[in-house]
């Protein structure tokens, strides 16, 4: 009884200083007031009223977005948008920034832009790895009713069952958005086609294939063999040497969630994605919102094949590599 009150009321302070917050940033940013007058105005100090306004940005209750019509990156997109049919979003890292440090950038403007694809009652497909991994840990809380984050391939391997790593990812999205998690607790890549086919027919996988089926918004990155900030599941213990010559003798260049594709974007008759727990590309292409997230010159190769294949509506993108997917023939 006792632990129930001081949770209730944590709940009120929480919903206190939301209010409060909210109200900081409608003074600031749309009355054009200073942080001196709203501290009067709110009987607080100044540096109360910058924590406010630092806590309605990272809760989502104010969004700040930058335009400039001369800007190279909305030029980009343009480009990018007339050539390939997708919204992308090109993000500014500077050239002499790492891989780890370009990931880490574009992966904070996806988390944020994700709050403007996810409402209420949405089913969201994750995809896990180093990607989805670094996206989980930037996303902006947003209070949605009813919405379902669910798994979109398994993660076991034979050196571990990936729940582990796959389900922090999953967890972070869920209490961006209040979501239930749906986890996928399978391989993701099976020894045998004709298991995976079994499995597939048991009742709890079907209901997680059913949940996967009515994705709203799916988010994705791309898997390379080709980045220098080594993808998952190349690097993971998930395939072995006699694996790695069935992909080259199948021309693959990336994949999306451990289904493998080539330059033209297709999937069929790649030998591996007969045993991979990945959805279904054609199935995938349903999804109303596709949310790609993919950083480093190194994946132009793997990027142009999923364009060329259509898999997603958005891209969000460094802008080395949008120049670079500009240029492109």
């Amino acid at each position: 009884m006792c632990r129930k009150r001081v949770m209730t009321m944590d709940h009120v302070a929480e919903d206190r200083r939301r209010v409060v917050a909210l109200r900081a940033a409608q003074m600031y940013y749309l009355q054009d007031q200073t942080m001196e007058s709203i501290a009067r105005e709110l009987s607080t100090s100044r540096s109360t009223v910058s924590r406010l306004l630092s806590h309605a940005r990272d809760t989502g209750l104010v969004e700040i977005r930058v335009h400039s019509p001369h800007d190279s990156g909305m030029q980009l997109e343009r480009t990018i948008a007339e050539r390939f049919h997708v919204t992308a979003h090109v993000v500014p890292v500077p050239s002499a920034v790492s891989d780890i440090d370009r990931l880490e950038r574009v992966a904070t403007t996806a988390a944020r832009l994700l709050g403007g694809f996810v409402d209420s009652n949405a089913t969201v497909g994750v995809a896990w790895g180093s990607t989805m991994s670094a996206v989980s840990r930037h996303l902006v809380t947003k209070d949605v009713q009813n919405a379902v984050v669910v798994q979109m391939n398994g993660a076991g391997n034979t050196e571990t069952t990936g729940i582990d790593y796959a389900s922090k990812i999953l967890q972070r999205f869920g209490d961006a958005y209040g979501a239930q998690v749906q986890q996928f607790a399978v391989p993701a890549f099976f020894d045998d086609p004709a298991t995976k086919e079994a499995l597939w027919r048991e009742r709890s996988v079907i209901r997680v294939l059913d949940v996967q089926a009515r994705m709203d918004v799916a988010i994705f990155g791309l898997g390379s063999p080709f980045a220098e900030v080594p993808s998952r599941v190349y690097i993971g213990g998930y395939l072995e040497p006699a694996e790695y010559e069935s992909l080259m003798e199948d021309g693959v260049v990336g994949d999306l969630a451990t289904v493998f594709f080539r330059p033209d974007g297709s999937s069929e008759s790649i030998a591996l994605n007969a045993r991979a727990s990945g959805p279904d590309l054609g199935r995938l292409r349903r999804v109303p919102r596709r949310v790609c997230v993919v950083s480093g010159v190194q994946k132009l190769t793997t990027l142009k094949g999923a364009l060329a294949g259509e898999l997603m509506t958005d891209l969000v993108l460094d802008e080395a590599l949008a120049s670079r997917l500009a240029e492109s023939d």
